[in-house]
Protein backbone atom coordinates (compact mmCIF):
# COMPACT_ATOMS: atom_id res chain seq x y z
CA UNK A 1 0.00 0.00 0.00
CA UNK A 2 1.27 3.29 -1.06
CA UNK A 3 0.57 5.23 1.83
CA UNK A 4 3.03 2.83 4.10
CA UNK A 5 5.41 4.48 2.92
CA UNK A 6 4.44 7.61 5.26
CA UNK A 7 5.16 5.37 8.24
CA UNK A 8 8.46 5.99 10.08
CA UNK A 9 9.17 4.42 13.06
CA UNK A 10 12.35 6.76 14.04
CA UNK A 11 12.39 10.51 14.94
CA UNK A 12 15.86 11.20 13.98
CA UNK A 13 15.04 9.84 10.33
CA UNK A 14 11.90 11.59 10.02
CA UNK A 15 13.72 14.88 10.65
CA UNK A 16 17.35 14.06 9.05
CA UNK A 17 16.55 16.21 5.61
CA UNK A 18 15.78 19.47 8.04
CA UNK A 19 18.86 21.65 7.30
CA UNK A 20 20.50 24.97 8.39
CA UNK A 21 18.24 27.92 7.95
CA UNK A 22 14.93 25.75 6.92
CA UNK A 23 11.34 27.13 7.88
CA UNK A 24 9.01 25.40 9.95
CA UNK A 25 5.41 25.47 11.51
CA UNK A 26 5.20 24.43 14.66
CA UNK A 27 1.76 23.12 15.83
CA UNK A 28 0.16 23.66 19.28
CA UNK A 29 -1.26 26.20 21.58
CA UNK A 30 1.07 26.98 24.86
CA UNK A 31 2.22 23.57 25.51
CA UNK A 32 -1.20 21.93 24.11
CA UNK A 33 -1.05 19.45 21.60
CA UNK A 34 3.25 20.33 20.61
CA UNK A 35 4.85 18.06 18.64
CA UNK A 36 7.12 17.62 21.44
CA UNK A 37 9.01 14.32 19.96
CA UNK A 38 9.76 15.86 16.62
CA UNK A 39 11.30 19.23 18.69
CA UNK A 40 13.24 16.82 20.84
CA UNK A 41 14.61 15.35 17.83
CA UNK A 42 15.58 18.53 15.96
CA UNK A 43 17.69 19.46 19.08
CA UNK A 44 19.59 16.63 19.07
CA UNK A 45 20.37 16.95 15.67
CA UNK A 46 21.53 20.72 15.95
CA UNK A 47 20.06 22.04 13.11
CA UNK A 48 20.86 25.95 13.03
CA UNK A 49 19.06 29.19 11.80
CA UNK A 50 15.57 28.07 12.00
CA UNK A 51 12.72 30.35 11.46
CA UNK A 52 10.24 28.71 13.41
CA UNK A 53 6.83 29.59 12.71
CA UNK A 54 4.47 28.98 15.55
CA UNK A 55 2.05 30.71 18.31
CA UNK A 56 4.30 31.08 20.64
CA UNK A 57 7.88 29.83 22.02
CA UNK A 58 7.27 27.10 24.52
CA UNK A 59 8.63 27.83 28.05
CA UNK A 60 12.30 27.64 29.28
CA UNK A 61 12.61 24.10 29.29
CA UNK A 62 10.21 22.58 27.62
CA UNK A 63 8.92 22.30 24.10
CA UNK A 64 10.51 24.84 21.35
CA UNK A 65 12.07 26.65 24.60
CA UNK A 66 14.76 23.81 23.84
CA UNK A 67 15.65 25.02 20.48
CA UNK A 68 15.81 28.88 21.97
CA UNK A 69 17.97 26.99 24.68
CA UNK A 70 20.33 25.41 22.08
CA UNK A 71 20.59 28.49 20.56
CA UNK A 72 18.73 27.04 17.06
CA UNK A 73 16.48 29.56 16.77
CA UNK A 74 17.48 32.42 14.28
CA UNK A 75 13.46 34.08 13.56
CA UNK A 76 10.53 33.67 15.37
CA UNK A 77 6.97 34.56 13.98
CA UNK A 78 4.76 34.37 16.92
CA UNK A 79 1.58 36.17 18.55
CA UNK A 80 2.74 34.90 22.06
CA UNK A 81 6.10 34.79 23.80
CA UNK A 82 5.27 36.13 27.69
CA UNK A 83 6.28 32.64 29.48
CA UNK A 84 10.03 31.81 28.40
CA UNK A 85 12.56 34.64 29.76
CA UNK A 86 15.60 32.56 27.30
CA UNK A 87 13.27 34.44 24.44
CA UNK A 88 13.37 37.50 26.43
CA UNK A 89 17.04 37.42 26.77
CA UNK A 90 17.74 36.47 23.45
CA UNK A 91 15.63 39.23 21.73
CA UNK A 92 16.69 42.00 24.11
CA UNK A 93 20.61 40.91 23.40
CA UNK A 94 20.01 40.90 19.16
CA UNK A 95 20.75 36.82 19.14
CA UNK A 96 17.12 36.41 17.93
CA UNK A 97 14.41 38.23 15.39
CA UNK A 98 11.24 38.58 16.25
CA UNK A 99 8.26 38.82 13.97
CA UNK A 100 5.36 39.22 16.49
CA UNK A 101 1.92 38.75 14.38
CA UNK A 102 -1.89 39.11 16.15
CA UNK A 103 -2.98 35.52 16.85
CA UNK A 104 -6.28 35.70 13.93
CA UNK A 105 -3.38 37.02 11.98
CA UNK A 106 -1.23 34.32 12.02
CA UNK A 107 -4.10 32.14 12.02
CA UNK A 108 -5.22 32.79 8.42
CA UNK A 109 -1.72 33.33 7.46
CA UNK A 110 -0.59 29.71 7.80
CA UNK A 111 -4.34 29.18 6.50
CA UNK A 112 -3.94 30.86 3.07
CA UNK A 113 -0.69 29.57 2.88
CA UNK A 114 -1.99 26.19 2.77
CA UNK A 115 -4.41 27.54 0.80
CA UNK A 116 -2.30 28.71 -2.20
CA UNK A 117 -3.76 32.08 -1.19
CA UNK A 118 -0.42 34.44 -1.44
CA UNK A 119 -1.83 37.73 0.68
CA UNK A 120 -4.92 38.92 2.12
CA UNK A 121 -6.45 42.34 3.96
CA UNK A 122 -7.29 42.49 7.09
CA UNK A 123 -7.87 45.79 9.62
CA UNK A 124 -5.84 44.20 12.34
CA UNK A 125 -3.17 45.92 13.08
CA UNK A 126 -4.19 49.28 11.09
CA UNK A 127 -2.24 52.06 13.01
CA UNK A 128 0.61 50.15 14.81
CA UNK A 129 4.34 48.97 14.24
CA UNK A 130 2.47 45.58 12.94
CA UNK A 131 1.33 47.85 10.22
CA UNK A 132 4.49 49.40 8.92
CA UNK A 133 6.05 49.03 5.84
CA UNK A 134 2.73 46.97 4.01
CA UNK A 135 0.51 47.61 1.86
CA UNK A 136 -2.47 49.68 2.54
CA UNK A 137 -5.75 49.67 1.39
CA UNK A 138 -9.17 51.21 1.83
CA UNK A 139 -12.37 48.50 1.69
CA UNK A 140 -15.67 50.06 2.19
CA UNK A 141 -14.47 52.94 4.16
CA UNK A 142 -11.98 50.86 6.75
CA UNK A 143 -8.45 50.83 5.82
CA UNK A 144 -6.74 47.23 5.71
CA UNK A 145 -3.22 46.09 5.44
CA UNK A 146 -1.90 43.38 2.95
CA UNK A 147 -0.79 40.01 5.10
CA UNK A 148 1.13 37.37 2.95
CA UNK A 149 0.29 33.94 3.50
CA UNK A 150 2.76 31.51 5.22
CA UNK A 151 4.45 28.13 3.93
CA UNK A 152 6.99 26.21 5.50
CA UNK A 153 9.53 24.05 4.02
CA UNK A 154 8.24 22.00 6.69
CA UNK A 155 5.38 21.60 9.03
CA UNK A 156 5.53 20.31 12.71
CA UNK A 157 1.97 18.89 13.66
CA UNK A 158 0.94 16.19 16.75
CA UNK A 159 -2.58 14.26 16.86
CA UNK A 160 -4.07 12.03 18.54
CA UNK A 161 -4.52 9.39 16.33
CA UNK A 162 -3.26 8.95 12.46
CA UNK A 163 -4.24 5.75 9.89
CA UNK A 164 -1.52 4.46 7.74
CA UNK A 165 -2.52 6.96 5.04
CA UNK A 166 -1.50 9.83 7.24
CA UNK A 167 -5.38 10.84 8.32
CA UNK A 168 -5.19 12.85 11.62
CA UNK A 169 -7.28 13.44 14.24
CA UNK A 170 -6.78 15.70 17.11
CA UNK A 171 -8.17 15.58 20.19
CA UNK A 172 -10.15 18.67 22.22
CA UNK A 173 -7.86 21.71 22.68
CA UNK A 174 -4.46 20.09 20.73
CA UNK A 175 -6.72 20.77 17.57
CA UNK A 176 -5.47 24.85 17.87
CA UNK A 177 -3.06 25.52 15.17
CA UNK A 178 -2.27 21.89 14.14
CA UNK A 179 -4.78 21.43 11.15
CA UNK A 180 -3.37 24.88 9.70
CA UNK A 181 0.28 23.75 10.50
CA UNK A 182 -0.39 20.38 8.56
CA UNK A 183 -1.67 22.24 5.45
CA UNK A 184 0.94 25.08 4.90
CA UNK A 185 4.48 22.45 4.53
CA UNK A 186 5.91 21.57 1.86
CA UNK A 187 6.64 18.88 3.99
CA UNK A 188 4.18 18.09 7.13
CA UNK A 189 5.21 15.25 9.75
CA UNK A 190 3.34 14.13 11.98
CA UNK A 191 3.39 12.51 15.43
CA UNK A 192 0.34 10.64 17.16
CA UNK A 193 -0.20 8.59 19.87
CA UNK A 194 -1.71 5.99 17.96
CA UNK A 195 -1.10 4.62 14.52
CA UNK A 196 -4.55 2.89 13.04
CA UNK A 197 -5.28 0.85 10.22
CA UNK A 198 -6.86 2.27 7.29
CA UNK A 199 -10.69 2.64 7.83
CA UNK A 200 -10.74 2.53 11.50
CA UNK A 201 -11.05 6.34 11.79
CA UNK A 202 -14.65 7.83 11.54
CA UNK A 203 -14.20 9.80 7.58
CA UNK A 204 -17.07 12.67 9.64
CA UNK A 205 -14.06 12.86 12.36
CA UNK A 206 -10.98 13.13 10.41
CA UNK A 207 -9.75 16.81 10.67
CA UNK A 208 -6.84 16.60 8.41
CA UNK A 209 -6.71 14.25 5.36
CA UNK A 210 -3.68 12.52 4.43
CA UNK A 211 -2.93 14.32 1.48
CA UNK A 212 -1.26 16.90 3.54
CA UNK A 213 0.61 14.47 5.45
CA UNK A 214 4.06 12.92 3.89
CA UNK A 215 5.24 11.07 7.48
CA UNK A 216 3.84 9.82 10.64
CA UNK A 217 5.12 8.59 13.24
CA UNK A 218 3.75 7.28 16.94
CA UNK A 219 4.79 8.37 19.61
CA UNK A 220 5.29 7.08 23.58
CA UNK A 221 5.04 8.63 27.38
CA UNK A 222 3.47 12.01 26.42
CA UNK A 223 4.25 14.60 28.77
CA UNK A 224 1.06 16.24 29.69
CA UNK A 225 2.31 20.12 31.04
CA UNK A 226 0.57 23.27 31.60
CA UNK A 227 2.48 26.55 31.36
CA UNK A 228 1.78 27.65 34.87
CA UNK A 229 -0.28 26.13 36.95
CA UNK A 230 -2.61 28.32 39.31
CA UNK A 231 -4.57 26.93 42.30
CA UNK A 232 -6.47 29.47 44.34
CA UNK A 233 -5.15 29.72 48.05
CA UNK A 234 -8.53 31.53 49.45
CA UNK A 235 -11.18 29.24 49.83
CA UNK A 236 -13.53 32.02 52.29
CA UNK A 237 -16.94 32.70 50.56
CA UNK A 238 -18.45 35.99 50.46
Amino acid sequence: MAGLRKVMTEFNKAIQDIQDGATIIVGGFGLSGIPEKLILALREKGTKDLTIVSNNCGVDDWGLGLLLANKQIKKMVASYVGENKIFEKQFLSGELEVELVPQGTLAERIRAGGAGIPGFYTPTGVGTPIAEGKEHRIFNGKLHILEEGIVGDFAFVKAWKGDLLGNLVFRKTARNFNPLAATAGRITIAEVEQIVEPGALNPDEIHTPGVYVQRILEGTDYVKRIERRTVRTDLTHA
